[in-house]
């Protein structure tokens, strides 16, 4: 494409000069041409008046050598022969024929030049060696036409000629280069970003999801490259939504997995409860490995919004059916389980499932970092129609996380044998879909609590609070610093 361009350009440069460059060299010529034999009109009319004066030799050469042809030997005058009458004879005594006529300078133009230009009566131009002569006839007292001859050497005619063309060739060669520059560098940018383009295609084919591509260019190249770019970020997207759900769904299936390690331990001894317990630490050992795999091969977390259901469910009623099921794993470990705040229905905008999801990564991990016999309680708080929030709190009085912070972050984990750092993870990012949060802290139980808020109206109200709050907050933050 670049060199098709230059090439494009380079051929329709060359016409263009050639349509100006030639006719402009030919009329330089032809202007040379007439400067030259207008020079030589004005040479042989300086001698016009003398010859009408006179005929007399020495006053005509003195008129020639007083010219600048006639200086440099280029001009001449040429008096015919003047018959006389019988009478003017008679008076003389002489029997000669006529007056013999007078020529100055150096004629170069031959008899039958001379004696045309006299019969023509007017101006004229021949052809002699080495040049061009001017024959320009004059009328003298005796009622001939002397002729004045003006030389123009080829040298005149062609004065400048040369060096105007060469000007002229250089003009057409400076423009047909300079055209070829544009064309190249026009060409440079429009070709370096489709070459970009296409290297990104490739590397994207290859699998590296991380390229993208400039947005510089022609207009139709950034479109190119922006629509690239969109492309790019949705297919990294789905696949992050779908190493996500993969990621999730195998933490889900710790639930289950946790009644079966339940169940197996209260098995008692002997091989067939060995074997069983053996099974299930082996499957969940499984879950754990798929869990990471997912999480390793995640270049790029999904973007939050949008990739949860868009849905909306009764908290109260999730909470209370999914109470109902770990209550009966916390009577067989002997846990007191205490559930308030679920009486009246609740509207949260999250999907029933993913609710689900939540609470139970919350109260798996009660049971699966605490010891048995560790109380736990499920509290929801909710101001009522009025109000925009919903709060879930999870508290057990177990030993506690050591590193709150550290336990938010995805695949992180808080040390544990057994934590993939997921639960947590899905938590927060069901929060986080409504515009709330999760917070871990110390629980009135003694162990931890996990607050988590849910938004109704998408967090606008709660972002304007916490706008309000943040010149405050800020301020105690410098107090304590210091």
């Amino acid at each position: 494409m670049r060199w098709a361009l230059v090439k494009v350009c380079l051929a329709v440069t060359v016409m263009v000069v050639i349509a100006f460059a030639v006719p402009l060299g030919l009329v330089v010529k032809e202007t040379a041409r007439d400067r030259a034999f207008s020079n030589a009109e004005r040479q042989a009319a300086t001698v016009g008046p003398v010859l009408a004066i006179t005929t007399d030799r020495q006053q005509l050469e003195k008129a020639v050598v007083s010219t600048e042809a006639g200086g440099d030997g280029r001009l001449a005058v040429h008096v015919p022969q003047v018959p006389e009458s019988s009478s003017a004879r008679a008076g003389r005594g002489d029997s000669a024929g006529a007056d013999e006529g007078v020529e100055v300078g150096r004629q170069r133009a031959t008899k039958a030049q001379l004696d045309m230009a006299r019969r023509q009566g007017r101006a004229s131009t021949a052809t002699v060696e080495g040049g061009y002569t001017l024959l320009r006839p004059t009328a003298v007292a005796s009622g001939e036409f002397a002729v004045v001859e003006v030389f123009i050497p080829n040298d005149e005619v062609t004065h400048n000629v040369t060096t105007s063309w060469l000007i002229l060739a250089g003009v057409g060669i400076a423009l047909i280069l300079g055209s070829v520059a544009v064309a190249d560098r026009l060409g440079t940018l429009m070709v370096r970003p489709a070459g970009r383009l296409a290297a990104a295609a490739h590397s994207l084919g290859e699998g590296k999801l991380g390229v993208r591509v400039p947005e510089d260019g022609p207009s139709e190249l950034r479109s190119a490259a922006v629509a690239f770019n969109a492309m790019a970020d949705q297919v990294v997207q789905l696949l992050a939504n779908e190493r996500e759900l993969a990621a999730d769904l195998s933490h889900r299936l710790r639930t289950p997995l946790t009644v079966l390690r339940l169940n197996a331990a209260s098995l008692g001894d002997g091989d067939a409860a060995e074997h069983t317990r053996e099974a299930v630490a082996k499957l969940e050992s499984e879950v754990d490995h798929i869990i990471s795999t997912a999480r390793e091969q995640r270049e790029q977390r999904a973007q939050t919004t949008g990739s949860m259901e868009s849905a909306a469910c009764d908290a109260a009623e999730v909470i209370r059916e999914r109470m109902a099921f770990w209550s009966a794993l916390a009577e067989d470990e002997g846990r007191e389980a205490r559930l308030a705040g679920v009486e009246r229905p609740v509207r949260v905008p999250v999907a029933r499932t993913e609710l689900a999801a939540a609470l139970d990564a919350m109260l798996g991990n009660v049971f699966r970092h605490t010891p048995e016999g560790t109380a736990f309680s499920v509290d929801v708080h909710h101001g009522g129609p009025a109000s925009n929030s919903v709060i879930v709190l999870v508290s057990d009085a177990g030993p506690g996380i050591p590193d709150p912070d550290a336990a938010l972050r995805r695949g992180h984990g808080d040390g544990k044998p057994g934590s993939t750092g997921l639960g947590l993870d899905i938590v927060r990012r069901v929060a986080e879909s409504t515009g709330g949060d999760v917070r871990i802290g110390p629980s009135v139980l003694g162990g931890t609590e996990i607050r988590v808020w849910l938004t109704l109206d998408g967090g606008e109200a709660e972002r304007r609070r916490r706008g309000r709050r943040r010149p405050e907050r800020e301020r105690r933050r410098v107090l304590r610093r210091g």
